[in-house]
C-alpha cells in the first residue's frame, strides 16, 4: 500500500462474532466508546449500506436529486410508496409478472392513458415485434 500514513492516531478494535465464528477488525478514531459499541456501530453502518443497495436495486433510485436530509428522505419515501402500491396492485390483480417487470412497464408508459391492468396484461412487452408498433430501420 505504499508509505501512506493516516494523519490522526487510530484505535484498532478486534471483535469476534460467535454466531458466524468470524473475527472482524475495525479502525476508528474514537477512543471513548467501548469496543463492543464500535463493533455494533460498524454493523449498523453495514445495514445502512445494504439498505441503500436494496433501494437502488428495487426502488429504481439511481441517484438522489437533492443532498439535504429532507430531499433524500422525501425521494426515498416516494419510491417506497410507489413500490408498495405496485405490490398491492400485483397481489389484488393476481398478476404473474414480477414487481421488477411491472415497474419497468410503468417506467416506459408513465404518460400513457391506459388502465393499469391493461398495461400489464394486454401489452405484449415480451415480444415487441407483435406489439403493433413499427420500428424504423436505419440501415
Amino acid at each position: 500500500m505504499g508509505n501512506f500514513s493516516y494523519p490522526d492516531i487510530l484505535r484498532r478494535v478486534k471483535f469476534h462474532d460467535a454466531a458466524t465464528t468470524q473475527t472482524l477488525v475495525f479502525l476508528t478514531n474514537n477512543f471513548f466508546l467501548p469496543a463492543l459499541t464500535i463493533a455494533q456501530l460498524y454493523r449498523s453502518r453495514w445495514q445502512v449500506e445494504l439498505f441503500f443497495k436494496w433501494i437502488k436495486q428495487h426502488l429504481r433510485i439511481k441517484r438522489f436529486f437533492g443532498t439535504s436530509e429532507n430531499a433524500v428522505k422525501t425521494q426515498v419515501w416516494i419510491a417506497v410508496c410507489v413500490y408498495v402500491l405496485v405490490a398491492i396492485m400485483k397481489k389484488r390483480l393476481n398478476l404473474t409478472e414480477s414487481l421488477y417487470t411491472i415497474l419497468q412497464i410503468l417506467s416506459v408508459t408513465s404518460f400513457e392513458k391506459v388502465p393499469f391492468y391493461q398495461l400489464v396484461t394486454e401489452m405484449n412487452y415480451k415480444n415487441p415485434d407483435q406489439s403493433g408498433y413499427k420500428q424504423l430501420k436505419l440501415f
